[in-house]
């Protein structure tokens, strides 16, 4: 048994220094940064800067690669997470979205922050500026909700968080 162990061990070991030879690439898309996001909506400066550091790290082009994306298969898991999250929400490509799906984008947004779905639990374990406060969600929440609703700024009432409550998904 403790040859079969030793063997297995050492496979197992063989197999993960195979796999650094594999590394992901870590170069970011081009982007014409009159399409982003911050330059076409024009976010307070609070939500600005709350948006750079909790969202556009995995929600845009300007995704800064940690060290331990040099380890695979951590590697290859991460860079997953960056293209889902693209995918999903681009905010280096906003400006090719069309109206309606901006409205559903914000709409998500409010949705994914209040109930605390994004950013993404795993990703603030090494991302500590990207954990977000109640108020800062709910600022976020607020600010998502106009902008839905076509307003360009962050309502002074708390009403527009509750009315978004009643949306069926």
């Amino acid at each position: 048994m403790k040859k079969r162990t030793k063997t297995i061990l050492l496979s197992l070991l063989a197999v993960l220094v195979v796999i650094q030879f594999f590394q992901i690439d870590k170069t970011n898309p081009e982007s014409d940064p009159a399409k982003d996001f911050i330059t076409l909506e024009n976010p307070p400066q609070e939500v600005g800067e709350l948006l750079k550091n909790a969202c556009y790290d995995c929600h845009s082009h300007s995704t800064e690669y940690p060290w331990y994306t040099s380890i695979q298969p951590v590697g290859w898991w991460i860079r997953s997470h960056y293209r889902g999250a693209r995918q999903h929400l681009n905010y280096a490509t906003w400006g090719d979205y069309d109206a309606k799906k901006k409205a559903h984008k914000f709409e998500e947004m409010a949705e994914e922050v209040k109930e605390g779905e994004m950013p993404m639990i795993s990703y603030t374990w090494m991302h500590p500026e990207a954990q977000l406060t109640d108020e800062q969600r709910q600022k976020l929440v607020a600010w998502f909700a106009a902008k839905e609703k076509g307003g360009p700024e962050l309502p002074d009432s708390p009403d527009i968080q509750d009315d978004h409550e009643g949306h069926d998904h």
